[in-house]
């Protein structure tokens, strides 16, 4: 390795001198403890470092050695169900050798050496492969088979190949190229700031089911759609998160706890090798790869660990996964941007951040997206990506929540006041948005219901006119108010507590099927509906009001999933019962 010298040292950065060789984004190693490091400015023979590890001790004149390459990640069998830090050193593996802590310069294969993956073969010797191409797959987890795949560069006829027990670093197929052999392992080397390439990108046109009923009913996500938490402390972002991490509608679920406490890392970890997946009944820990840079952590390590977790997200997306990226949060990668921006002595922006905070927020958010991967089989796959943003004292107009919402497509922002009213999860119905929902209409009708989309205009209508009629209520009382407005007012409570509130921690309720979202939300409308009608042919409100089926309604969401014509029996009984108060009327 060639050698240069620090000159100066500044918390996480560190400047050096005189590095043969040195690029841009090069890795290398710092000081005697061998400390990793990222090269992020270069001005003549100086060279400006980002140090991932604590730089306590660490002085002028001591040596810094350049690896020639760039951060990379391995990619290959070994990753569902590991758990690694942010510049993917695997966490359970470094214990094991070093403690409860992680000694400074420790290095450890992100990939396990000595075990053995049986190898099954998809294509053939003699075969002509492009890069993307599957070569053969691996039964990693009962839930995801890993797909061998020629790596990029790499194209030609396939000189051999066969079935067997390997080793990740084993050769698993010999490719000649026309000049040469090139022996194909099962690993992968990828760098974290470049893109992986892809054929083509296609729109977002299927929703990604996450079994909440605000978000697939209201304010729905497609796959490979972009997504915004915002909300101050308190409101429920993390555990959102985990929801959509446990429910959510995809095969590979890559979550990043960046910045945030180690325990609520902790708690993912425990909860999901807990909890059962309701698609396919085995262990959600077995679809799932985990990023924590807690707070703990050197602040320099979060901003790499995003780029960490899209780029293992993408290996599974060129398989033809689909996966969902959760980035939890990334306020803190944008203050790691702000420490080192600051130490360079750069030009800051808004409240101190660096003025390139926009587009680095963009580029992280546009490596999702549902695409044509390559390879000649056309294998489809999509990253969908949603990142929680913690804004200090809840004010959305600061620099990274902005900056986020410009390019994001859907917006779930939580509210301090639904939560301290412990109304879960807090989102806004008033002021969350999404742009796929039009896209997406179209699915609905399809594969839920016809008047699936026209119902949850209804409810946006019922929750809109509760919102203009409380402003009167607080002015003038609830006594001027008709006998139909008080209907609204019931009906948009309805909407509110039989329907969008949700408890996480009910298996009843933690997950709700689509099919199960539309019966409950017909039911609470057809209710507004029905009692409208008897209204206005005399029916007193108050008997309305007292209706015992409303109760059932009230609990409906509590029916299990094998149950729901017990819904409809509901449906039946309102009907009923309103009918008999306009014969009595």
């Amino acid at each position: 390795m060639a050698e240069g010298k620090i000159i100066k040292v500044s918390g996480p950065l560190v400047v050096a001198k005189d590095i043969p060789g040195a690029k841009m984004y090069d890795v290398v190693r710092v000081g005697a403890k061998k400390l990793i490091g990222e090269i992020i400015e270069l001005r003549g023979n100086l060279a400006s470092i980002q140090v991932y590890e604590d730089t306590s001790g660490i002085g002028p004149g001591e040596p810094v050695e350049t690896t020639g390459a760039p951060l990379s990640v391995e990619l290959g069998p070994g990753l569902i169900g590991s758990i690694y830090d942010g510049i993917q050193r695997p966490l359970d593996l470094i214990r094991k050798k070093t403690g409860d802590f992680v000694t400074r310069g420790a290095e450890v294969p992100p990939l396990p050496r000595d075990t053995k993956w049986k190898f099954k073969v998809s294509a053939k010797e003699g075969q002509e492969v492009v890069p993307g191409d599957i070569l053969g797959t691996i039964d990693e987890t009962p839930v995801v088979i890993h797909k061998i795949l020629v790596p990029k560069g790499v194209k030609g006829k396939i000189k051999k190949i066969k079935n067997g027990e390997f080793k990740v670093e084993d050769a698993v197929a010999v490719i000649n190229d026309g000049s040469q052999d090139i022996a194909v392992t099962m690993i992968q080397k990828s760098p974290i700031r470049a893109k992986r390439p892809y054929k083509e990108k296609l729109p977002p046109m299927i929703p990604l089911v996450t079994g909440q009923r605000i978000i697939d009913s209201l304010f729905p996500i497609a796959k490979g759609g972009v997504a915004c938490i915002p909300g101050p402390f308190g409101s429920g972002k993390t555990v959102v998160q985990h929801q959509l991490a446990k429910w959510a509608d995809a095969e590979i679920i890559v979550y990043i706890g960046c910045g945030e406490r180690g325990n609520e890392m902790t708690d993912v970890l425990i909860e999901m090798q807990k909890l059962k997946d309701p698609r396919s009944g085995e262990l959600l820990i077995k679809r799932t790869v985990l990023i924590a840079n807690t707070s703990n952590m050197p602040v320099s390590a979060r901003e790499a660990s995003i780029y960490t977790g899209i780029t293992i997200a993408e290996y599974f997306r060129d398989m033809g996964y689909t996966v969902a990226v959760m980035a939890d949060s990334t306020s803190r990668w944008a203050e790691a941007l702000r420490e080192m921006s600051g130490r360079l002595e750069e030009m800051p922006g808004d409240e101190g951040y660096p003025a390139y905070l926009g587009s680095r927020v963009a580029e992280f958010y546009e490596r999702a997206g549902r695409v044509i991967s390559l390879g000649t089989d056309n294998k489809e796959g999509s990253i969908t990506a949603v990142g929680a943003v913690s804004p200090p004292g809840g004010d959305l107009s600061e620099p990274v929540t902005q900056n986020t919402l410009r390019v994001v497509k859907v917006f779930w922002g939580l509210d301090s006041q639904l939560a301290y009213k412990r109304h879960f999860p807090a989102i806004n119905w008033l002021t969350s948005y999404s742009l796929y929902s039009a896209k997406l209409d179209d699915f609905f009708r399809k594969n839920v219901a016809e008047d699936f989309p026209s119902l949850r205009q209804k409810a946006f209508h019922l929750l809109q006119r509760e919102a203009e009629l409380e402003e009167i209520i607080r002015i003038v009382g609830i006594d001027v108010l008709s006998p139909k407005e008080r209907l609204i007012l019931e009906a948009a409570k309805s909407i509110r507590e039989d329907f969008l509130h949700q408890v996480a921690f009910d298996e009843r309720e933690s997950y709700t099927s689509l099919n199960k979202q539309y019966r409950l939300l017909k039911l609470v409308v057809k209710f507004y509906e029905l009692a409208e009608k008897a209204i206005e042919r005399g029916v007193d409100f108050n008997n309305i009001f007292n209706l015992p089926v409303r109760l059932h309604i009230a609990k409906a969401k509590y029916i299990p999933e094998d149950q729901l014509e017990k819904i409809d029996s509901i449906s039946e009984h309102l009907e009923h019962q309103i009918t008999k108060l306009e014969g009595e009327k």
